[in-house]
């Protein structure tokens, strides 16, 4: 499979061509160098590619069986060949390089001459010598498609063990667990993680790992895979002549450079591989370059981690567009070794190793914290001086963003402060562990190499991740990043109001607040008392209003009293406005699911009134092209149905998704439409800040397409998977995950918790992916609130929530109820009864379409081709 986008000059012989093998995350880095110096502009490049897809984030794996796909997992947009003049070749790896001749030959028999060769072959799973380690059943985890196996077998697997306890080893147990399999885990040292962890850490996080139920072995070594009469995997025998009974083994126990090409071809390479490479990443062949985990860097190392491969790219690349640019310094800088600095969620926990983190320094210090009950681990490695050395974190790494870049320093601090929590020590001078105490050439991503003072130079993190890709690696430094930017200033909601929309809806709830007069009398700015108010509050103080109802004793009902006046356009007619005026409909349809009858219904309304009917995204009938005038006498008929407002008008939840689930697909581990039903039910006439969305899937192909969700939910074998602040749109976001292996019950108490504390926290028109990025502490933070209670929060949260279920009442059936509040649907308050004649349509594809005359003035004369006037 070949993807080839050549160069404009490839045919001419003055055109260098650099050749690229490999395309992983690494090798795709350096080709964005290579465009960020207009390499790719002044040279032809090529690039072999042994998988079948360009390159993705192996970091992020995992998460393919959380529902994300390939796709979202792939690190080149789909232009980026083509905008570049680059011929990637998937699925044709090198097999051979003649240094003599300067070509490499791919699988497919392509032969490359090139001028520039750079090896970004990155490194193969190590699988122990173990007999009978090629029976079915056996896997190694490393790319897509190993996942894809695993997970096809998985569907007739009950157990299953992973070889290797260290980072990818416990990623793989979890995705084990995820679907449905007990799952034990393997690891011949003494503890977990041993290159990342102490003794101490390693216990903590065996604590943590084993309270989730999975089963971890210690200190032992896989002896044999036995295997049945047709080479199945049937049980694993261990070094210490126990026997676990097993129907899959997935190894995952390190890996080793992949450097075969450079043995065939005569490249040195190390005692215990890895391609020698000195600090400008060149081999003993000036033509011949190699990054990543392939490489043998010039301080005796193999980089695993993808921060030093990124750095091998640019100090490459640098190297490269010197030799196009004969006036070009040589350059400056060399890869003489990288920060092995690492902060990672794994399994749900927080493990970050810095520094020293081992103490190997002489006359070192450990200054130690453990609280064995709560699973958090803290060690910080103190040199003779008081300078930081490095340190273990397990369980709470919140003070890793701060603590790395002190490394080297003496900490405004004393140590003990620093690994206690907040609380149990004097809180005195903690301030001084800020942004502040960090000197601007401080490393604030390390993926990157991005300093304090190049974050500085921006002034949003839009800005700092476009400018310098800080915050788009691993993540672990965007909470550090917020707190180096410049404050924003006034926060409040408008002029109206020295107050931020959650601060008004907690004077709303506290005061039992039923009306905006009342609340601009008694909390505006002083100029703005007595006021009428502006479009920006009272849109949004309507909102508080009305998510608040049941529990101030307001009035629920959007149109009733001075509600109605603070209404944006859509909810003055329960519906929403289209470009010609008239407005559209949509009926709520929970979970998607619907009666033959009740489709007819709707067929027969569209029918009856002419109406463009269309199936929406959200499993909806949108019903388009009525007049304001037909809206009660549309949704007398569909009430009389029993169908209620969809609430696409409004500012609160649409809809919830689901797929079959296992009532119906062989794959489903749950009911997902009834949990959608019961959940769209629970919530429908939620007022929100913005619109709320939300799905189910039955399974962990994710076909309710749950993660894009502000509250997605998907079903494993032991329950309900919650994620949220997900959203499509302009800027799409994946969903976070939340809990999991939820019951019914606990699934729900934990939305009601996680919605209401969203309608309390939240900005005017912030959608729940935004909030969860901007609200101090992020995703753990909200965890923290919404699971574990720890603003004891939670009683009052299921509360508010419990109260809005109870009072529901559906907003179409409450107008058609009262002749008054039906007195507001016509087209022209002084002629009730005349329609309105610019609402036009003309026929298009047997429905119709909206008839929009040009309102700029006359009609302009249109010269034909034939010279004369239309």
């Amino acid at each position: 499979m070949t993807t080839t986008h050549p160069h404009p000059d490839a045919t001419a012989g003055t055109t260098p061509t650099l050749v690229l093998v490999g395309h992983g995350m690494v090798g795709q880095r350096f080709l964005e160098e290579l465009a960020d110096r207009g390499v790719t502009g002044r040279a032809r490049v090529v690039v072999l590619c042994e998988e079948p897809r360009p390159a993705y984030d192996r970091v992020q794996l995992t998460s393919y069986f959380s529902g994300r796909t390939p796709d979202q997992l792939s690190l080149v947009d789909p232009d980026f060949m083509a905008r570049h003049g680059i011929e990637l070749h998937l699925g044709d790896p090198a097999t051979a390089i003649d240094r003599a001749a300067r070509t490499v030959t791919a699988r497919s028999g392509l032969t490359v001459r090139y001028d520039t060769l750079v090896l970004a072959t990155g490194s193969y799973p190590f699988v122990p010598p173990v007999p009978g380690k090629d029976s079915t059943g056996c896997f190694v985890y490393r790319t897509i498609e190993d996942l894809l196996a695993i997970e096809e077998y998985a569907e007739n697997a009950r157990t299953g063990v992973v070889v290797g306890g260290g980072l990818l080893g416990l990623e793989a147990a979890g995705a084990l667990k995820g679907l449905g399999l007990r799952t034990h885990i393997v690891e011949f040292a003494p503890r977990l993680m041993a290159l990342q962890v102490d003794e101490g850490g390693g216990r903590a996080l065996r604590r943590t790992v084993e309270g989730m139920g999975l089963e971890v072995h210690t200190g032992v070594g896989g002896k044999e895979i036995v295997a049945d009469g047709a080479g199945a995997v049937t049980a694993m025998g261990l070094s210490d002549d126990s026997r676990i009974e097993t129907d899959l083994v997935v190894f995952s126990a390190g890996v080793r450079p992949r450097d075969q090409l450079a043995r065939d071809c005569g490249l040195p390479v190390g005692r215990r591989g890895g391609i020698i490479v000195d600090e400008q990443c060149r081999t003993d062949d000036p033509a011949v370059y190699a990054i990543g985990e392939c490489a043998l860097a010039a301080d005796g190392r193999v980089y695993g981690l993808v921060a030093p491969g990124y750095d091998m790219a640019r100090v490459v690349a640098g190297a490269v567009a010197g030799q196009l640019d004969a006036d070009a310094a040589a350059p400056s800088d060399g890869f003489t070794g990288a920060d092995l600095s690492t902060k990672l969620k794994l399994l749900g926990v927080d493990v970050a190793s810095f520094g020293d983190a081992h103490g190997a320094t002489d006359g070192c210090l450990d200054v130690v914290y453990s609280d064995a009950r709560s699973g958090v681990y803290k060690k910080l490695v103190i040199g003779a001086a008081g300078e930081l050395l490095g340190g273990v974190l397990v369980g709470d790494a919140e003070a890793y963003g701060m603590l790395r870049p002190l490394t080297g320093t003496v900490p405004p601090l004393a140590p003990e402060q620093l690994v206690l929590p907040a609380g149990v020590a004097a809180d005195v001078g903690r301030a001084a562990l800020g942004p502040d105490a960090l000197p601007g050439d401080a490393v604030i991503c390390s993926c990157h190499n991005v300093t304090k003072d190049a974050i500085q130079a921006c002034e949003t993190l839009p800005e700092v991740k476009q400018c310098t890709k800080a915050g788009t690696g691993c993540g672990s430094c965007v909470k550090l990043i917020g707190k180096l930017l410049p404050d924003s200033g006034d926060q409040s909601l408008c002029g109206c109001f020295p107050h931020t929309r959650a601060e008004l809806y907690e004077i709303v709830r506290v005061r039992r607040i039923t009306s905006y007069a009342e609340l601009l009398d008694a909390h505006g700015r002083q100029e703005a008392r007595g006021g009428e108010g502006c479009e920006i509050c009272k849109p949004a103080v309507g909102s508080v209003i009305a998510s608040l109802a049941p529990s101030v004793g307001a009035d629920g009902y959007v149109l009733h009293g001075e509600q109605a006046a603070l209404q944006d356009t859509n909810d003055h007619f329960l519906a929403n406005l289209q470009k010609n005026g008239s407005y559209s409909i949509v009926p709520r349809i929970p979970g998607g699911e619907i009666t033959p009858e009740k489709l007819i219904v709707i067929g027969e309304v569209a029918r009856d009134f002419g109406l463009y009917t269309k199936i929406t995204g959200g499993q909806r009938i949108d019903l388009f092209g009525a007049r304001v005038d037909q809206l009660p006498v549309i949704w007398a008929r569909l009430v009389d149905a029993g169908f209620e407002s969809g609430h696409a008008y409004g500012k609160a939840l649409r809809t919830v998704k689901s797929c079959v689930g296992q009532t119906w697909c062989r794959y489903g581990v749950q009911d997902s439409v009834r949990m959608a039903i019961e959940l769209e039910l629970r919530y429908r006439g939620l007022r929100a800040p913005h619109k709320l969305k939300s799905a189910v899937s039955g399974c962990a192909r994710e076909c309710a397409e749950a993660q894009s969700k502000d509250f997605g939910v998907i079903a494993t074998a032991n329950g309900w998977n919650l994620y949220v602040g997900g959203n499509g749109g302009a800027t799409p976001r994946h969903a976070d995950l939340l809990a999991q292996d939820l019951g019914d019950a606990e699934l729900i108490r934990l939305i009601d918790r996680f919605l209401m504390f969203y309608i309390r926290t939240a900005d005017r028109l912030e959608r729940t992916s935004t909030w969860l990025e901007r609200i101090e502490g992020g995703l753990d933070h909200v965890r923290d609130v919404v699971v574990h209670d720890a603003l004891g929060l939670c009683d009052e949260l299921e509360a508010l929530m419990a109260a809005h279920v109870t009072h529901y009442r559906d907003e179409w059936a409450e107008t058609l109820a009262d002749p008054e509040r039906l007195a507001r649907f016509v087209s022209f308050v002084n002629a009730p009864d005349a329609p309105d004649p610019s609402v036009r349509f003309i026929p298009e594809r047997d429905q119709v379409k909206p008839d929009l005359t040009l309102l700029a003035g006359p009609t302009l004369p249109v010269r034909t081709l034939e010279g004369t006037s239309a």
